[in-house]
């Protein structure tokens, strides 16, 4: 018995030496955080040719990717797939370029989010925390988004970039 109250008695004394750590909560922006608004959805010759830089980039790497296109919406335009890519990559590519596009943020910022511990995100739906998902933007509006996987977060965010550069 004096055992067992040796066990209770130290167990309590850990849990009391053991800090809280309280979150403090996030300062009250003055604007909205990314209020960028959409425009004109993008064509299908302009998709292809973000699809097709992107991919061009992926290949000068010998990267093998899936790369999608999206208008605002999240809806698919163009889609990409380099021979030997993964066959989860296809799904995921759309996923980030859904998320970047109807979300109007990098789907890196969620990855961020989470990692700076705030998990509520992960509830949001159709949102994807990973790299590799931009918004296209052309003169301050939202006209699609670009997701590509494949690669590290690293390798899908700099094919990603590739594309969206093509829109100015």
């Amino acid at each position: 018995m004096r055992t067992f109250h040796w066990a209770v008695s130290t167990i309590a004394a850990l849990l009391l030496a053991v800090p809280v750590f309280a979150q403090a909560p996030a300062p009250v922006p003055d604007a909205m955080p990314f209020d960028i608004p959409y425009g004109t959805p993008i064509s299908l010759e302009r998709a292809k040719q973000v699809g097709d830089a992107a991919a061009a980039e992926a290949k000068k790497r010998n990267w093998k990717m899936a790369i999608a296109v999206v208008d605002p919406s999240g809806d698919l335009v163009y889609f990409v797939k380099l021979d030997g890519t993964a066959y989860s990559s296809a799904k995921i590519a759309e996923h980030k370029a859904r998320s970047a596009a109807i979300f109007r943020r990098p789907t890196k910022a969620f990855f961020d989010a989470m990692e700076s511990g705030h998990p509520y995100v992960m509830t949001l739906d159709g949102m994807i925390g990973a790299d590799g998902g931009l918004p296209i933007t052309e003169s301050g509006k939202i006209i699609g988004g670009i997701g590509t996987s494949g690669g590290t977060g690293a390798q899908d965010a700099i094919v990603s970039k590739a594309g969206a550069d093509t829109v100015k």
